[in-house]
């Protein structure tokens, strides 16, 4: 028998031994009155009210270690991110109350009640006038200091994680943050947030292979949706002419550290603006939410300073391939130069990959590592971008941005379609891509082009990575640390 399931086989016998003594081992009636970070707030705030003879507060939480001495002993349990020290009395809690604290492991949930005082370190501590087990638990904690050290461990039990390591507890705080900031912000600018469906009978959106459903009762195929895009614009064309979901989207690709096929985005679409305006747009937000968050504008992530505060670099993609990819621009404009280039980078190309194709693979191998701090990239082939307005001027080329920070794609923003003839002929050259054997290509979804046809106003659109984001916010290096319960 293996360490730990000597440990659960002894913690077996002390519940068959507490059972027997008559003690309800999971009790529902301990009503705490304050929490830790509550507490320490008055402790912070109004010291002077508390001590011995002061107020007695009723709190609970995970006992998270134990130092027994004798007759007294000290405990230090935990609520959330906070802990808060407790000081036991045999002769204060009475001899059948610290007999049964005796009995009890780390990792057991208890019910204190008494008044602060201070040691003499100076800690401010909780006198137990009264203790209650709430709740014991059978499995032993991970030794603390060896922590969990095996990652899909860390993933796959989460829950031990968030318990033994204050940093986990602290990204994902800092996750609930930003979305509630996300949220704020849109909503000062007047828009509605919605929701739309998450089970679709086309995937639309966005060029990704989906995952795939039957619902028995109607007797037919469904798809988790890769992107809420066609869903929202259908709103614009209703009439809402400001409209944001936080959703999450399924995508069957690989998983990596910059993708799960469970995401979380953001998507908002905006009438009578035009992608230019998203990207200041987009400015505003990430330095506000940075500020909310960080306190600041300037934040590390990986090595790095990013600087979050706006005007951000706006480059267009044919420029930085030359500029910043080091590609000669003679050879920008000639097909067959590009495909012996993106051999000589061991680049895959397909037959059917046209040079709009090949200049965003030699873009994403080529430039996109470079981008470290916020870029907008512009100018993106119409062959990449069903769903973006075609430039008045160069029409081969659509009025789209990528923003990129650190190496990686955050967000994607154009100004849409609205003219349906010319969605039409978009779909019709995915159908085209798809029966070639792209199985990423965008599928003919004549129902939105009907509602186009009913009229929609001149609108752009964006979709911002939140996961991605908070990655950023939290120097995480890999999306699967933002991410509660990745796959």
């Amino acid at each position: 028998m293996d360490k730990e399931s000597n440990l659960i086989q002894l913690r077996k016998e002390k519940i068959t031994d507490l059972k027997t003594s008559g003690i309800n081992l999971y009790p529902n009636d301990f009503k705490p009155s304050c929490s830790i970070k509550v507490l320490k707030k008055a402790i912070e705030d109004h010291p002077e009210t508390l001590g011995e003879g002061g107020t007695e507060f009723d709190m609970a939480g995970r006992m998270m270690a134990v130092n027994i001495m004798g007759k007294s002993s000290f405990i230090r349990f935990k609520e959330g991110p906070e802990q808060l020290q407790v000081y036991l009395q045999k002769n204060l809690l009475g001899e059948e109350t610290y007999a049964l604290f005796k009995k009890l492991d780390i990792g057991d949930f208890i019910g204190v009640k008494g008044p602060l005082f201070q040691t003499k370190t100076g800690e401010w501590t909780l006198l137990a006038k009264e203790f209650r087990l709430l709740s014991k638990a059978v499995r032993p904690l991970p030794e603390k200091f060896h922590g969990i050290k095996d990652p899909e461990k860390r993933y796959r039990q989460r829950y031990l994680d968030l318990i033994m390591n204050e940093d986990t507890q602290n990204i994902f705080i800092k996750r609930s943050l930003i979305i509630s900031a996300m949220r704020h912000f849109f909503e000062e600018k007047g828009f509605m947030e919605v929701e739309t469906p998450m089970m679709q009978p086309l995937p639309g959106g966005a060029e990704a292979t989906p995952f795939k459903t039957w619902h028995n009762a109607l007797g037919m195929e469904l798809f988790l949706r890769i992107a809420p895009e066609l869903y929202l614009k259908r709103l614009v064309v209703g009439g809402f002419e400001k409209v944001f979901e936080i959703n999450r989207n399924f995508r069957n690709e690989g998983v990596s550290t910059r993708h799960n096929p469970e995401f979380t985005m953001v998507e908002f679409y905006q009438a009578y603006a035009d992608y230019e305006m998203l990207m200041d747009l987009t400015e505003e937000m990430f330095e506000t939410i940075a500020q909310k968050i960080s306190g600041s504008t300037a934040i590390e992530y990986q090595g790095h300073t990013i600087h979050l505060n706006k005007g951000w670099q706006r480059i267009s993609m044919m420029d930085s391939l030359e500029r910043i990819g080091g590609v000669d621009g003679a050879v920008l404009n000639d097909p067959e130069a590009l495909l012996k280039l993106a051999r000589e980078n061991n680049i895959q190309i397909s037959k059917k990959d046209g040079t709009g194709k090949v200049l965003t693979k030699l873009f994403d191998a080529l430039v996109e590592p470079k981008l470290i701090q916020p870029t907008f990239i512009t100018g993106y082939p119409v062959e990449v971008s069903p769903l973006s307005r075609k430039n008045d001027l160069k029409t081969e080329l659509t009025d789209r941005f990528e923003l990129f920070i650190a190496g990686r794609e955050i967000a994607n923003g154009f100004s849409e379609i609205n003219d349906p003839e010319d969605q039409y002929q978009r779909f019709l050259m995915q159908v085209r891509q798809r029966d070639e054997g792209n199985s990423e290509a965008h599928i003919m979804d004549s129902e939105y082009v009907e509602a186009l046809e009913y009229g929609m106003p001149p609108t752009a659109g964006e979709g911002i990575g939140i996961d991605r984001l908070v990655m950023l916010l939290t120097d995480s290096p890999s999306i699967r640390e933002v991410i509660l319960f990745p796959i």
